[in-house]
């Protein structure tokens, strides 16, 4: 049986094929206009870690490191959400390259650019026993957009350059002994920058529109479009939006989703079509008002990938230019009268509750802060009680709603911005704290709602089951500025709405967590409960 101790001892080889490849990987890239890679620490991927090292060394690349496999790509994740560059990630053999799946899968439903370069033992390793060798070619099957099992000295990079403008690309690197280079670094200095821009070919198409009763809803990634895009195609279209990021767009109609949920209130602001831009995740009640629409239009550019099979009456890959377009006082007048009637319902909630932290939070972030949401209940309870305002750019891990990998996107976004606030629930925390290893100066404060477990599921038909709290609610009684503050972290616990406006506004310096510790998981449900309800009494 083969062993890799075998390599081991073979002694160098005349040309160093693993160092050419690396080499030649790391410079294309360069050229290309890749200005970020995020390296894990391994012996096969040696090659290309010190390729990248060297390069670093005359700042043709920044190299951000991270011991954790799967915090490393959603870190990758959010360097690429705020920046729009293609971001690449290098791991070594094994279960280094499986934990890469979750990040990827993501990027692959939102056509984010990440580049996955996994290091691999030489093909005639496969099937004989080797150490750490598995089969790594095509390991994330349909969800990357240009695959390619690599050996040898060279490659072209052209094809999976430009298949990243699609979504997510795995470069397999067979690496054989020896690891390390075997000449001096001089190869660097012939890397000549020339950036290439990585935007989108779709062409316009247009759309002409029928009736006045139309609604426009805007998913919360937008599909991946520009704010100032959408903005300028809703005010000529002139019809009530519904955003499921409320931070973004301040026009929008408040607490839609909160009214929605009445089906009194629904019947009476049926549509005659929904314009949908990107995909809707959030609310149950938007959705069912989508459904009632009987003609509805589909703007997203995953529609030309991962959405290939999404039903609507007509999709766009872009925003269509628009004809026949007719407005309607009457129809806005109706929808902000609903929306009226909620806000001041809302208005109404006071206490320590999660419904009002969301609605603190979302009123005291300063202009021209990044802003955070993990999946589950904090997004949803800023896309229900915030007001609509503008001034704050957001993100969130919309792709598949995961749980995992959200400190670490959170950095990636604020490693790109000067002042980052990440929203996240107790779960999604604990879920990714190898995120906060990091040795890097990047200025983020993490709000924890920390209700002792998952709340999203007391808010769904499970709450009440038998076996609820062991296997939906999953109470960890752990304090998370405590677990914070034993990794070097500054935390602090808060329980005021005032002590909260003054952690939101205060400048964020390095990374901090503020913990705000709210009343059980079955008072936040019943709260919800309490404010629909009240909907039809309106």
């Amino acid at each position: 049986m083969v062993e890799e101790s075998d390599y081991e001892n073979r002694g160098a080889v005349e040309v160093n094929n693993s160092t050419s490849l690396a080499r030649v990987v790391v410079r294309q890239l360069i050229e290309s206009g890749v200005t970020d890679v995020v390296i894990s620490p391994g012996s096969r991927n040696a090659p290309l870690s010190l390729a990248f090292f060297a390069a670093a060394e005359r700042n043709l690349i920044k190299i951000h490191v991270r011991i954790d496999e799967r915090t490393a790509a959603f870190f990758a994740l959010g360097v690429i959400k705020a920046t729009g560059r293609p971001v690449a990630i290098v791991c070594t053999s094994g279960t280094a390259v499986a934990n890469y799946h979750p990040a990827v899968l993501e990027a692959h439903h939102t056509n984010a650019p990440l580049l996955v370069l996994t290091a691999d033992r030489p093909a005639m390793l496969r099937k004989t026993g080797a150490n750490q060798t598995t089969e790594q070619a095509r390991i994330f099957g349909k969800a990357v957009r240009y695959f390619a099992d690599i050996d040898g000295p060279v490659f072209p990079m052209e094809l999976p350059l430009d298949s990243l403008r699609m979504g997510p690309v795995h470069l397999n690197l067979q690496f054989d002994e020896p690891l390390l280079p075997d000449d001096s670094s001089d190869w660097v200095s012939e890397i000549s920058v020339a950036p290439k821009s990585f935007v989108n070919r779709s062409k316009s198409a247009t759309l002409r529109l029928v009736g006045a009763r139309g609604v426009v809803v805007i998913g919360h990634d937008r599909g991946g479009l520009p704010v100032e895009e959408i903005t300028k195609f809703t005010k000529v279209l002139g019809w009530p939006v519904i955003a499921e990021d409320p931070l973004s767009f301040p026009d929008a109609v408040a607490h839609a989703s909160i009214f929605l949920t009445s089906q009194e209130i629904r019947s009476t602001l049926i549509p005659q079509s929904v314009l949908v831009i990107g995909r809707t995740t959030l609310s149950r009640s938007i959705n069912a008002f989508i459904k009632s629409s009987p003609i509805q239009y589909v703007v997203d550019p995953r529609t030309a990938t991962v959405d290939t099979d999404r039903q609507a009456d007509r999709i766009f890959t872009s925003l269509p230019d628009l004809q026949g377009v007719i407005q309607s006082d009457d129809w806005i007048a109706t929808w902000n009268k609903v929306a009226e009637r909620t806000k001041k319902l809302i208005a109404t909630l006071d206490g320590w509750n999660e419904a009002v932290i969301a609605r603190t939070i979302a009123a005291a972030i300063p202009n021209d802060t990044a802003f955070f949401v993990s999946s589950s209940r904090p997004i949803r309870d800023l896309e229900g009680f915030a007001l609509p305002r503008g001034g704050v750019v957001t993100y969130a891990n919309r792709g598949l709603a995961g749980i995992d990998g959200n400190i670490s996107t959170a950095l990636g976004i604020a490693y790109a911005h000067k002042s980052t606030i990440a929203v996240l629930g107790d779960l999604s925390f604990l879920y990714d704290l190898t995120g906060l290893i990091n040795k890097e100066e990047i200025n983020c404060r993490f709000i924890v709602i920390n209700n002792d477990g998952g709340g999203i599921f007391s808010t769904l038909p499970q709450r009440g089951a038998n076996g609820f709290e062991t296997v939906f609610g999953t109470p960890h009684g752990l304090n998370p500025a405590e677990i914070a503050k034993s990794m070097g972290i500054s935390a602090k616990q808060i329980s005021s709405i005032k002590d909260l406006e003054s952690e939101i506004k205060a400048p964020v310096s390095g990374i901090s967590v503020v913990v705000c510790d709210v009343p059980d998981r079955e008072s936040n449900a019943d709260n919800l409960k309490a404010i629909y309800a009240s909907l039809n009494s309106m």
